[in-house]
């Protein structure tokens, strides 16, 4: 057994194992919200959907770009520290924060266009779904972008130990989660 797998029979480690049980409860919250909204609006005659040309289609479908790409260089940082190479892992984990903060400006541009489009979170059952789930998401986003962060810091003063390793991983677990959220949420809010 490997220093990394140290204290479990899983072959895997403590760090990792928890990282999925997390995971797991965050699929389940996500899970539940979008069975809700998916039976809601196929369910309910006051269920009113806005029109495709109110919802931008096209900036929903460059911010999806944006953080499908910063999932590319998550990849890209985990590599980088896989072979030791913490220089690139830094400009990784800086292009991956950056494409995050890219995300919750378009995301906050959205949200004034929307309100200003009359589509609130108090104006139908459309609008409650839409800034629950979208809102959810963006919460984590943010605790992404600060776990980056946290160990973007720790690289840049030099201590990086296994265990530091492991956080890269895990943390690229929970940003590759946070962008398939988004990838479901974005035909399901924009395209259906």
């Amino acid at each position: 057994m490997s220093a990394h797998a140290a204290g479990t029979n899983t072959g895997i480690s403590n760090a990792k194992l928890g990282t999925w049980s997390f995971l797991a409860s965050e699929v389940m919250l996500f899970g539940g919200l979008i069975s809700a909204y998916i039976i809601l609006r196929s369910g309910s005659s006051q269920f009113f959907v806005p029109p495709r040309a109110m919802m931008g289609v096209p900036l929903a479908t460059l911010n999806t770009f944006v953080l499908i790409s910063s999932s590319v260089t998550m990849v890209l940082a985990i590599a980088a520290i896989q072979v030791g190479n913490v220089q690139k892992l830094k400009r990784f984990l800086l292009c991956t924060i950056g494409g995050g903060g890219i995300f919750l400006m378009i995301k906050a541009y959205e949200y004034n266009h929307k309100w200003h489009e009359g589509i609130t979170i108090s104006g139908s059952l459309f609008g409650s779904f839409y800034y629950t789930l979208t809102g959810l998401h963006m919460v984590h986003v943010v605790g992404g972008m600060a776990l980056l962060s946290y160990i973007y810091w720790q690289a840049s003063r030099g201590d990086f130990t296994a265990a530091s390793h492991d956080r890269v991983e895990c943390t690229g677990l929970y940003w590759h989660l946070v962008d398939l959220v988004w990838v479901l949420l974005f035909p399901i809010l924009y395209l259906l």
